[in-house]
């Protein structure tokens, strides 16, 4: 008996996929694995309640520890991408780790998932897979199937599924993040209406909230220690209900292709501003400099959805070694959607006041006037390549307007 393990959410395309591994692809038995990285309950319901009615053997699987281990590894590594944090492509890899241990210990022979042949997922899930010994289907990639005849096959076989927000929006919840898209907003001259939001209020008041964090990791809220999935899901809350962590964005797709992408991603947006904030207190110049180097790299990465690359492992190597000073406070404003820094505490800081102030005079044997030498000598090649180029004489023109030439003799 051959036996396929199915990344299953409830929804239409997974839902679809059951039958056409069984009539399509000739598997007798089709498990269902649904990974908990921090979706609404309602979600888990939906897709339990679906799996009874397709008689399906259905595994739920909580890796929400896991996923605010990668989510914290992204703020040590200040990872955005096109100006957003990343939050689907970092919980891909962790879905699709614990899909496969499910599918190992049923002693299943191959992988499958619902993605098109458009998007990314399709990409973070097999890279991840592919390094297994299980064969990989992607039946609505491989099939070339539509939303509009997936939802007539639905039908026709009576499968107990339902659009979702009536078919209008597709949308991806994980602790990290929450994306919107589909229908109108495809169309890059669309105005979001106020209902794709639901982490997020319309933005309004104002307060500050105090992030402590260990060694880059974020430890503690305005003073109350909490553990990582609790210290995001109360940030999510919190400071979505000031209106903070809406991205609207044109993305580019790792295929090439460029759509329209809306994010809510509160508790991200206050750990990625307090966290660099404290890095700029506590790093040297030439830390920072290159680690944004480092970052961006990062970031491309997990992407990608290869978190597990041996270049990551260098990377985080660096990170981490930058992060032993990264300890202390940072203080964020939210209003009007918006959040800055306007405090951060270290006794790291790379930083001395009384060095810094215009208030005081020779400290640690340095004075104002030591800085004429630099100035004079700031600047100077610049100086000196411009007294050349204004002393170099300008060719001389021919009649017809091109430059004369003089051939010495040979």
């Amino acid at each position: 008996m051959t036996t396929v393990a199915l990344a299953f959410s409830g929804g239409l395309d997974t839902t679809v996929c059951v039958p056409l591994l069984q009539e399509e692809y000739g598997y007798d038995e089709v498990i269902g694995v649904t990974v908990d990285v921090g979706q609404p309950a309602s979600e888990f319901a939906e897709a339990a309640e679906t799996a009874e009615a397709l008689g399906l053997d259905h595994h739920v699987v909580d890796a929400k520890a896991e996923f605010a281990e990668v989510c914290f590894d992204a703020v040590k590594a200040n990872a955005t991408y096109q100006g957003y944090p990343l939050g689907t492509a970092l919980a891909r890899p962790v879905i699709a780790e614990a899909i496969l241990d499910v599918a190992v210990e049923q002693g299943c022979d191959a992988l499958a998932h619902g993605c098109t042949g458009k998007g990314n997922d399709q990409l973070r899930f097999e890279a991840v897979w592919r390094g297994s010994d299980l064969d990989v289907v992607a039946p609505v990639r491989e099939l070339g199937l539509t939303r509009e005849w997936e939802q007539e096959y639905a039908a026709e076989k009576d499968l107990p599924v339902e659009g979702g927000n009536e078919g209008v929006w597709s949308i991806d919840t994980n602790l990290w993040s929450r994306a919107v898209e589909g229908g109108k907003l495809e169309e890059p001259s669309y105005v979001p209406p106020e209902d794709i939001y639901e982490w997020t209020a319309e933005p309004s008041g104002e307060t500050t909230i105090e992030v402590t964090f260990e060694a880059g990791i974020p430890v503690a809220v305005d003073g109350e220690a909490m553990e990582p999935v609790e210290l995001v899901q109360h940030l999510n809350e919190y400071a979505g209900s000031y209106g903070v962590g809406r991205t609207d964005v044109m993305e580019d797709r790792m295929l090439g292709l460029k759509v329209r992408e809306n994010y809510e991603h509160p508790a991200a947006t206050v750990l990625l501003t307090a966290h660099g904030a404290l890095e700029d207190l506590v790093l040297t110049n030439e830390e920072r400099a290159f680690k944004q180097q480092v970052e961006q790299e990062w970031a491309e990465k997990a992407y990608e959805g290869l978190t597990f690359a041996p270049l990551v492992d260098a990377l985080d190597a660096f990170v981490d070694e930058t992060q032993d000073v990264v300890t202390g406070t940072a203080t964020v404003k939210v209003a009007g959607g918006n959040c800055r820094v306007v405090a951060r505490d270290s006794e790291h800081a790379v930083y001395a006041e009384e060095m810094a102030s215009f208030n005081t005079e020779d400290v640690a044997g340095i004075a104002q006037a030591d800085a004429t030498g630099v100035a004079k000598y700031h600047g100077l090649q610049e100086r000196l390549a411009n007294a050349v180029a204004d002393d170099v004489e300008k060719p001389e023109l021919a009649a017809d307007g091109g430059e004369k030439t003089e051939f010495a003799d040979e």
